[in-house]
């Protein structure tokens, strides 16, 4: 068994001015609040589900 843990990789590709509050809060919660901004994320339920929250502002790899 691997001692690595598993990431995800994401991108913020969308702005969010003009959305509601709840999404800016999710992408700061994320560490993301500037464009093309990219961070590298535990993969974990409470991540997958902040990303899919707010996954029309963001572009997500491996």
């Amino acid at each position: 068994m691997s001692d690595q843990k598993k990431t995800v990789k994401v991108t913020q590709t969308g702005s969010p001015i003009g959305r509601k509050p709840g999404q800016r809060e999710t992408l700061i919660g994320l560490g993301l609040n500037k464009m093309h901004r990219t961070r590298e994320l535990e993969d974990t339920p409470a991540v997958r589900g902040m990303i899919r929250k707010v996954a029309h502002l963001l572009k997500v790899g491996d």
